[in-house]
């Protein structure tokens, strides 16, 4: 897509922030009134936001959840600079310059009705919003694994839905991806009660090794997160010949496609090319990052 013709679907708005949640780990929940991004925004999409009004440089975050009814956005971050320290100072009622949605989000396919979603940390949102948009989408039947290596920015709960192939003590969920009538499990390396101890990738590998090669072949990959996570995604995605998509989290300056100062490499059929994430992604095909 050229980037001219993408920054014409770019909104700016002054978003009111409405809640302004923190959890542990330095980790906020966001919800803002932006009535044309909840409009237009689509899983994998994020917003370059202001963070002060002091700092001029934006910071993108991926959008979790919207409400193109009532007009809100929500987002999930993580302090991890200047800026989202800066971020997380501001309070409800105050505005925040937003620039949104940017990219190119995560693709459906109805051939493969089993999308398998997964999210690490602050990869976790663009999860949250495609679960949003497969609830009640009766041709799909997804499956969604997140993990965290600080407490999750929600309260887990045992889960009431059962998941052929997942062991029985790996029971915590996400409540709202429950709510929703998702099947979503836990993990992490930190002894969280009810989640898988290890790797998303190692409870993704035990469920895919139970499936039959018909359904199988219904498997997509979607996923976002660290990069070491995302790799180890693309890696198990070849062991079972699966498609996959991943969403890359990357430094930007304007966000608009106009710096370029976001490229990655990428393997595509033509050869090497240089691809910007913000608008040329974040969603890329996984084995054109990971090739």
């Amino acid at each position: 897509m050229k980037s001219s013709t993408h920054r014409n679907t770019i909104f700016p708005e002054q978003a009111e922030i409405l809640e302004h949640q923190p959890f542990e780990g330095e980790q906020y929940v966001l919800k803002v009134q932006a009535p044309k991004c909840a409009e237009t925004a689509r899983p994998g999409s994020f917003a370059h936001i202001q963070v002060d009004p002091a700092r001029l440089m934006r910071r993108p975050v991926s959008i979790m959840r919207t409400s193109p009814g009532e007009g809100w956005v929500e987002f999930l971050y993580k302090v991890v600079g200047t800026g989202t320290r800066l971020l997380a100072t501001q309070k409800k009622g105050s505005t925040l310059s937003m620039l949104a949605p940017i990219g190119n989000p995560f693709q459906l396919h109805d051939q493969r009705p089993r999308p398998l979603l997964i999210g690490g940390g602050v990869g976790m949102p663009p999860m949250i919003f495609l679960s949003q948009q497969l609830a009640g989408d009766e041709r799909f039947h997804p499956l969604v694994i997140l993990g965290s290596e600080v407490p999750f920015p929600f309260h887990p709960q045992p889960s009431r839905m059962l998941i052929p192939s997942i062991p029985g003590d790996v029971i915590a969920c996400m409540p709202l991806l429950e709510d929703w009538g998702i099947p979503n499990r836990l993990a992490s390396l930190q002894g969280f009660a009810g989640c898988h101890q290890g790797y998303v990738t190692d409870l993704a590998r035990h469920w895919l090794q139970t499936l039959d090669s018909n359904v199988l072949a219904e498997v997509e990959i979607l996923s976002c997160g660290p990069h070491i996570m995302l790799e180890s995604v693309a890696q198990l995605a070849r062991e079972f010949d699966l498609p996959c998509q991943v969403s890359l989290e990357e430094y930007m300056a304007c966000g608009v496609g106009g710096c370029a100062g976001c490229v990655v490499p990428l393997n595509t059929n033509e050869g090497k090319a240089m691809k910007r994430v913000c608008v040329d992604g974040p969603v890329f095909d996984a084995g054109e990052v990971f090739g």
